[in-house]
């Protein structure tokens, strides 16, 4: 009734979740089934081009089987396209981090999201113009004070660092406060958005990552309003009132923000999901009529972790049609609740979010 598991191929659960996750998506789904076997346009390197193809071939295994697979041959595309997934130890694969696995898939599968950023100096009150990284998710911050995922994306939407500031002839601090500027659109066909629990801190005494088990709680339905930008939030008004109103999460996010000294000024970054390799969209699908952006987001699948920052095991939650989610750990699938989902917040010693995927909630 539901996807089959994965065999784990020697520490490879972090593909192995990485993939069910990635598999959930029916749009990606979509264009990869029309994914061509040969190369095409200039901009796609050969070693790229194997690495899609075996996505688009493990999931139509994903789809075909009747048990579970061996991603043998994705693996294999994986290691040529970013070899640090391929080093050993005694002869065995090194554990890796299903986040590095699944930012450089998704890099091989789309174009980056790319922002500009509008930072300000507090000491000399001056505002500028800077590039920023282009990213494809947004970050939740993990610390001791923070207890939810909306004051965790506020805190990792924060900036602050050191530039030369003409006024004062010298470098001086600059904070900022990002802003979402632009949301996936219904034309680009990927309408989610990925959230990543900052869970790993390096430390230097230790000379090895150490694991943040805070409990950090996050809802089955995110509302991203608050976050973007007074345009954007004037595009979303009508859409977000036509759904009756959800409310403005201003509220939502006061009982969990803990407040900040800092001196901070908006910084505006333009967010938008390309199609892989150019591939278009059917025409069907531009004869539907269009629905329209709300903010609002639906937790579509979950990634976690168990263990520490050095060692431990992945695994996917993935919600079903019929609103049940199936636990994939592997070549073991298991049913759950949306409780079981959401007790997956952190605290104490067991699985963990590590990575959230939200699917958009859209308006007519």
């Amino acid at each position: 009734e539901y996807t089959v598991g994965l065999y784990n191929l020697g520490n490879t659960c972090y593909v192995n979740s990485t993939l069910q996750c990635l598999h959930s998506v029916p749009e990606l789904k979509s264009s990869l089934m029309s994914y061509p076997d040969a190369a095409t346009g200039n901009d796609i390197d050969q070693v790229s081009h194997n690495l899609t193809l075996a996505t688009s071939n493990v999931f139509h295994e994903l789809d075909q089987s009747f048990q579970p697979i061996a991603p043998t041959q994705f693996l294999e595309m994986l290691h040529k396209s970013y070899p640090q997934f391929a080093h050993l130890h005694n002869n065995a694969y090194m554990q890796q981090d299903a986040d590095e696995c699944w930012d450089h898939l998704v890099n091989t599968l789309s174009k980056t999201i790319t922002t500009k950023s509008r930072v300000h100096c507090a000491k000399s009150g001056e505002n500028c113009l800077e590039d920023a990284e282009s990213f494809y998710s947004l970050k939740c911050h993990v610390s001791h004070d923070v207890d939810h995922i909306y004051e965790g994306l506020k805190r990792g939407l924060e900036r602050e660092f050191w530039r030369h500031s003409p006024r004062l002839g010298q470098s001086a601090i600059y904070t900022g406060q990002a802003e979402i500027d632009e949301l996936p659109r219904q034309e680009h066909k990927y309408l989610y958005l990925t959230v990543k629990f900052e869970r790993l801190i390096w430390k230097k005494e230790l000379s090895r990552n150490a694991k943040i088990p805070q409990k950090v709680e996050y809802p089955l339905q995110l509302d991203v309003y608050k976050f973007c930008s007074d345009e954007l939030k004037q595009k979303l008004h009508a859409p977000r009132q036509m759904l009756g109103d959800p409310g403005n999460v201003d509220s939502t996010l006061k009982t969990h923000e803990k407040g900040s000294s800092s001196t901070q000024s908006e910084v505006s970054s333009s967010a938008t999901a390309e199609e892989p390799y150019n591939m278009d969209i059917d025409e069907v699908e531009l004869c539907i009529p269009k629905k329209k952006l709300t903010g609002l987001y639906d937790l579509h699948a979950v990634l976690t972790h168990k263990g520490s920052g050095e060692v431990g095991h992945y695994v996917s939650w993935v919600k079903q049609d019929d609103g049940k989610w199936v636990r994939f750990d592997d070549v073991d699938t298991s049913i759950h609740t949306e409780e079981d989902i959401l007790d997956l917040c952190g605290g104490g010693d067991d699985h963990m979010a590590y990575i959230c995927l939200y699917k958009g909630h859209m308006s007519e």
